[in-house]
């Protein structure tokens, strides 16, 4: 094997960490996000209320809850509501608006709904803090505020 195939390797293997750590902090954002919204809706949210809203099995939100409550996002008791911690609502409430930023500026250049709202989906955890900022700037430049 040349040197350049034994770097290549060595690069791949040390960007699947990196990969991994960015999905779990997807998945944070996500989780802490619809355990909001769900509280705000429901008055309360359950591990069922999370697994439809999700579309994942009830096993797949136990798991994650348990990941999310050691890393100090959420509190479970068991059959309890999911509640979040402050460190927990903190991040939903950022990922919240930044959801809203790349919303509005996917619309204000003409991307309709529901498109605008699936793309965001997608996009908010791949943009930069840089690029978000840019497009709040861009609305606010141009009048629109969060959608």
């Amino acid at each position: 094997m040349g040197r350049q195939q034994t770097t290549a390797r060595s690069s791949a293997r040390g960007a699947f960490p990196k990969v991994r750590r960015e999905h779990a902090r997807e998945a944070a954002e996500d989780y802490v996000e619809a355990i909001e919204q769900i509280r705000l809706r429901l008055g309360a949210c359950r591990v069922a209320d999370l697994a439809r809203l999700m579309q994942v099995s009830h096993v797949t939100v136990v798991k994650t809850l348990c990941r999310l409550a050691a890393e100090g996002l959420v509190r479970k008791t068991p059959y309890g509501p999911v509640e979040l911690t402050r460190s927990g609502a903190s991040l939903a409430r950022t990922a919240r608006l930044r959801h809203d930023d790349v919303v509005g500026f996917l619309r204000a250049i003409g991307v309709p709904e529901p498109h605008a709202s699936l793309d965001a989906e997608g996009m908010e955890h791949h943009l930069s803090s840089i690029t978000v900022a840019a497009m709040r700037r861009f609305l606010r430049a141009r009048g629109r505020t969060r959608t």
